[in-house]
């Protein structure tokens, strides 16, 4: 994944179909909507392309049981590689196709209700939720460009600081516990979303209220 901020002319630059078309099927592989389908379509959702370890005695896997230490944790990590490799190489393949940038535009009407946010902030929305560096890197330009006020420099802060990078380490440290979901596997990350969004709306009924304080006192 790269931390680095797209350019302007990048994120002004005109959206062909098939970024949209990116972002929906990248959407559609991490959500189980394939897992039923016909075919050679199965192969577009993820927990298939991730597969299953086979059994060892028709009892265990190769993690055995009653590991402990450093021996099993080396293990356990091993058995996360399969799932962490695709789903980052997704998301990067998403990334490079504009999906990122989709996101973006369509985003952009929704983030002033939403998250009291201009829509110049929802690249660097899209970004912090896969890295947070380059989303702090991409908030930090705005701000010093002027493009987003001291206000809404705190509510991004706020969005971003609960989870940070959350798709990302969803999908990497998340795969885990994809085997033992009874729920898509989109249902979680987008319950993290929804408390990010919550977060960053306490704060600005907070800061709302600093406001009402403050101009209560102003002589």
């Amino acid at each position: 994944m790269t931390d680095a901020p797209l350019s302007p002319a990048a994120d002004s630059a005109a959206l062909s179909w098939k970024a949209y078309a990116a972002l929906v099927l990248t959407i559609l592989f991490f959500s189980g909507a394939f897992a039923d389908a016909p075919g050679a379509l199965r192969c577009l959702d993820f927990s298939l392309l991730s597969g299953s370890f086979g059994r060892i005695a028709e009892e265990f896997t190769f993690l055995g049981r009653g590991g402990s230490g450093a021996r099993y944790g080396f293990l356990f990590a091993l058995s996360l590689v399969p799932g962490i490799m695709p789903a980052l190489s997704v998301v990067e393949a998403a990334e490079r196709m504009d999906a990122l940038r989709a996101g973006q535009k369509l985003l952009t009407p929704l983030m002033r209700p939403l998250l009291g946010l201009p829509g110049s902030a929802a690249l660097a929305l899209i970004s912090s939720l896969q890295s947070s560096d380059a989303g702090a890197a991409m908030t930090r330009s705005l701000a010093d460009q002027g493009l987003i006020t001291e206000k809404e420099k705190n509510l991004f802060a706020a969005f971003q600081f609960c989870s940070a990078s959350s798709v990302t380490v969803y999908l990497s440290m998340g795969t885990a516990l994809f085997p033992f979901l009874s729920v898509p596997h989109l249902l979680p990350l987008g319950v993290i979303l929804f408390y990010k969004v919550a977060g960053t709306n306490l704060m600005r009924l907070y800061l709302h209220l600093v406001e009402k304080k403050e101009l209560r006192h102003v002589p």
